[in-house]
């Protein structure tokens, strides 16, 4: 199955479960008597809107270089997944709202939920973190960051559904109190993973570099390539989910152009080759001293 192709079922499988989930879980919360569950299905409802922005996000960054855009558009990725970000903490806050609304202004009238919530809660722990094992298998085996972003989205949907059927369990219990305090603690876990996802996201749109176990691996391996006495200088840098380069080799300085020009195109290729996540290397040839 080709990369498009994976993009298009990894989306449509979010899509299509989350609509269903969040649709059981509204009922079930309606229904059922449960703040916190109503709260665990708007939640619910937000990814679907999260995986079409991530969809969307990867198609656009995988459009070919163009005269406007000659370093190509990966960071159309990370814009997506910024978005995610703030879509997931303008959730969380409304979640965290509800409860303070309810704790506050309609403690008296908490009702005690049914079962059903209950039942919708332990459904939608199992469904979500089925979801975020499936999309983060394929995020990682195309190194998609919009797609982790929407895994982790699949996550955070799962814990709060874990703090649902805390909340509700101890509602049932006879302290209703906890149904709007679960909401609460959904609220803090979900802003928690927003920060994160736009972190990520910000880190790779600034031309950050990579860190220094990558960094080592490739000086190593330019180290040991033929013709190659020292390295001058390397710099990295995130660009989406891809890498930019920047090197500075030491070669012997009485062989031809031709031969010095040989071995940068040598260790050009072989880095592209063997570091799939490098997009290009500029490589500068610095003859040694004498």
């Amino acid at each position: 199955m080709n990369e498009d192709a994976v993009i298009r079922k990894v989306s449509r499988v979010g899509i299509i479960g989350n609509v269903f989930l969040a649709t059981f879980k509204l009922l079930a919360g309606i229904f059922g008597k449960s703040g916190a569950m109503v709260s665990d299905a708007v939640h619910s409802l937000s990814d679907v809107f999260a995986t079409l922005i991530a969809y969307v996000g990867v198609r656009l960054s995988k459009q070919k270089e163009d005269k406007e855009h000659p370093y190509g558009h990966e960071r159309l990725e990370c814009v997506a997944a910024l978005i995610l970000g703030l879509i997931l903490a303008g959730t969380g806050v409304g979640i965290g709202y509800s409860g303070v609304h309810k704790l506050c202004y309609e403690r008296d009238a908490i009702e005690i939920p049914t079962i059903l919530p209950l039942v919708a809660a332990v459904v939608s722990i199992i469904s979500k973190e089925a979801m975020f094992w499936y999309t983060m298998y394929y995020a990682k085996r195309l190194n998609l960051a919009a797609f982790k972003a929407d895994a982790w989205h699949h996550r955070s949907d799962a814990i709060s559904s874990v703090g649902s059927f805390v909340g509700i369990g101890l509602a049932m219990m006879g302290f209703p109190v906890m149904d709007p305090i679960a909401s609460l603690i959904i609220c803090l876990l979900i802003i928690k993973v927003a920060y994160d996802i736009c972190k990520d996201a910000l880190v790779k749109m600034l031309d950050t570099s990579c860190d220094t176990a990558f960094e080592s691996k490739l000086k190593t391996y330019i180290g040991e390539q033929p013709g190659v006495l020292n390295i001058d200088l390397l710099r990295t840098r995130q660009f989406g989910n891809k890498i930019y380069v920047d090197l500075e080799i030491c070669v012997k300085r009485d062989i031809s152009l031709v031969d010095a020009h040989a071995i940068a195109e040598s260790v050009h290729n072989g880095v592209e080759q063997n570091f799939p996540n490098v997009k290009h290397i500029m490589i500068h040839v610095n003859p040694e001293d004498e």
